[in-house]
């Protein structure tokens, strides 16, 4: 292989790799990751002598600490099977600090007594207010047209099509209810 064609697959790998190590936008559209907290988060991960500036040689360390990190068999080199390894556990540790979040989040909602847990009457409170929303006529049941109607509401809101075009992001059944 040439110079040039070492150096253009060293500039793939480390953009795959510093590509990896940011933070997309998440389903709430908030900012990608060199904006707001994640910006600020990345840039002090890359600011090794926290001097509040970056410079190429502080990158260049990131840069090899990243690569050295995804190099599971340490031979200098990574094969697609180790870039796959090191993005899929990149992409299970951000999924993981989002579950982390969002359980926290739900407490935080729904724990009335404060005690930082769920008991089954707190989190019950969660189905009911969503079977109060989709019981539309208030009849106590709710009718497949009720559940779509509100199905059909909030993709208008999200700016969806009718099946739920959700722009890569899964939305499954909630935490609440039994998986297929």
């Amino acid at each position: 292989m040439t110079k040039a064609g070492y150096i253009g697959g060293f500039a793939l790998i480390t953009a795959t790799l510093m590509a990896a190590t940011t933070l997309p936008a998440d389903a709430h559209g908030r900012e990608r990751g060199g904006q707001g907290e994640r910006g600020a988060a990345m840039f002090e991960r890359f600011d090794a002598n926290s001097d509040g500036s970056v410079t190429l040689d502080e990158m260049n360390a990131a840069r090899d600490a990243r690569f050295a990190e995804a190099d599971a068999d340490g031979d200098g080199a990574l094969t697609v099977e180790e870039i796959v390894a090191f993005m899929e556990a990149q992409r299970e540790e951000r999924a993981s600090r989002r579950a982390a979040r969002g359980a926290e989040r739900m407490i935080e909602r729904l724990d009335s007594d404060d005690n930082g847990t769920l008991s089954v009457e707190e989190a019950g409170a969660l189905p009911m207010r969503m079977f109060e929303r989709l019981d539309a006529d208030d009849d106590g049941a709710v009718t497949k047209a009720e559940l779509e109607a509100a199905g059909d509401h909030m993709r208008e809101r999200r700016g969806e099509g009718r099946r739920g075009d959700h722009k890569g992001r899964g939305h499954g059944a909630p935490w609440w209810m039994p998986a297929d």
